[in-house]
């Protein structure tokens, strides 16, 4: 089970750092992703990195303002967001699978979500 937290309200300009945990499994195997969903829209890519850290890639919406990040002996990933703008706002998502690829097939598990909210 993977639970995203870190969320909140922001002014525009701040950062945020999200994280995702995982519980009774390990992450260490998986590729990581973050995806999110502004209000009314589909769900969208964000960032992804591979099992071992050494892959990331990056939207263009959010590239230069984001860092994805893992740490496998801590059993969590981040999502380090600067440079927060108000289009920025959506419920953000965690995701595991094989590869550190774009669609969101790609991904077996999924956490619950955890909402951020840039005001400007």
């Amino acid at each position: 089970q993977l639970q995203a937290s870190g969320g909140g309200l922001m002014q525009a300009g701040g950062s945020l750092r999200l994280s995702c945990a995982a519980s009774g499994r390990t992450l260490s195997g998986y590729a990581m992703a973050w995806f999110r969903q502004p209000p009314g829209q589909d769900r969208q890519f964000v960032a992804a990195i591979s099992w071992s850290g050494g892959r990331t890639d990056y939207a263009n919406s959010v590239k230069g303002r984001f860092t994805i990040s893992r740490d496998n002996a801590k059993n969590t990933v981040y999502l380090q967001m600067n440079s927060l703008k108000p289009e920025d706002t959506a419920v953000y998502y965690c995701a595991a699978g094989d590869r550190p690829l774009r669609a969101r097939d790609t991904y077996n598990y999924w956490g619950q979500g955890t909402q951020v909210t840039v005001s400007s």
